[in-house]
């Protein structure tokens, strides 16, 4: 029976599509993984991957073999970490990604009390806009809003997901809004996509749910929803920017809601975690910890535009 650092390997490779990627996921060298893949290929005798200096496919055999244990590999490792978990000891690397503002503002805070609490995980956090691939990537979870749900991942509802326009106090009342019509006639601060560069545009929804066109001129785009708060709290504008981000400058006055019966309705604020049937417990004990501290936080109301 083939080793199983040696199907690890083949496995890893051929979800990332080269030597050198699986290398530095697994830890070894590029080397040692084009090694134990040869090694497996030589045990089943045939050919697993096409090589080429700039391309790793899988060849029909190793697509088949990868469909029967790509899963059972996810299974067992899962139960090998479980081991520890079962007597009270989730152990391991966390790898989480979330965004650079909402992890400084309200995940980094919970780590200190995370690891009074599991010592034995090891945290690799890594603060991007970007939505990553849990899967592929490697990632034990992700913290977000409006993602598109990719097979084999789940979402784990936090809260809403609520944009709102916020301004500086001298600003709003130098410019009473009654309408979102009206708003065409400020200077608008509005943020840009980190992944496409554009400015996306939403319908503002009413507290009686009836809606509007946004009309918020691009006087000043940032990609960053902190970034613009600052902005509006200097008067330069109307800024739209999510509850998360809004609502420290709210609570301080540095800035006021503009139109407050209006917001943008983007989903909810999830975590988001491979579907498996057993979650390794690294994982249940950090999505845990965090559904707990939203509730206890009353989050999920603070972030609540409506």
């Amino acid at each position: 029976m083939e080793s199983f650092a040696s199907i690890e390997c083949f496995v890893r490779s051929a979800e990332l599509g080269s030597f050198a990627e699986a290398a530095r996921r697994l830890g070894l060298s590029a080397a040692a993984v084009s090694k134990n893949v040869a090694r497996l290929e030589t045990s089943v005798g045939m050919r697993l991957f096409q090589r080429s200096t700039r391309h790793l496919a899988l060849t029909e055999a190793g697509q088949q073999f990868l469909d029967e244990v790509g899963g059972s590999l996810a299974t067992i490792q899962n139960a090998v970490a479980n081991l520890a978990s079962a007597q009270g000891r989730p152990s391991g690397t966390l790898r989480v990604s979330v965004g650079p503002g909402f992890g400084r503002l309200y995940l980094v805070p919970l780590l200190g009390e995370f690891l009074t609490r599991y010592p034995d995980i090891r945290p690799d956090w890594h603060f991007d806009n970007r939505q990553v691939d849990l899967i592929a990537q490697g990632f034990d979870a992700a913290l977000g809003g409006g993602f598109e749900l990719p097979q084999g991942v789940v979402a784990r509802k936090l809260g809403p997901a609520h944009r709102v326009l916020v301004a500086s106090p001298g600003y709003a009342a130098a410019h009473p809004l009654d309408h979102p019509a009206q708003l065409r006639d400020c200077h608008g601060i509005v943020i840009r996509s980190p992944q496409s560069g554009r400015v996306r545009s939403w319908p503002l929804t009413h507290r009686n749910q009836s809606t509007a066109a946004l009309e918020l001129r691009p006087d000043i785009a940032m990609s960053d929803s902190d970034a613009a708060c600052l902005a509006a709290a200097q008067g330069l504008g109307v800024a739209l920017v999510s509850m998360p981000f809004a609502s420290a400058y709210i609570a301080s006055g540095h800035v006021v809601r503009v139109l407050p019966d209006w917001y943008v309705d983007n989903g909810n604020l999830s975590i988001y975690y491979a579907a498996q049937r057993l979650l390794p417990g690294k994982t249940r004990a950090f999505v845990d910890y965090v559904v707990e501290q939203f509730e206890t936080q009353k989050l999920a109301e603070k972030f609540n535009a409506a």
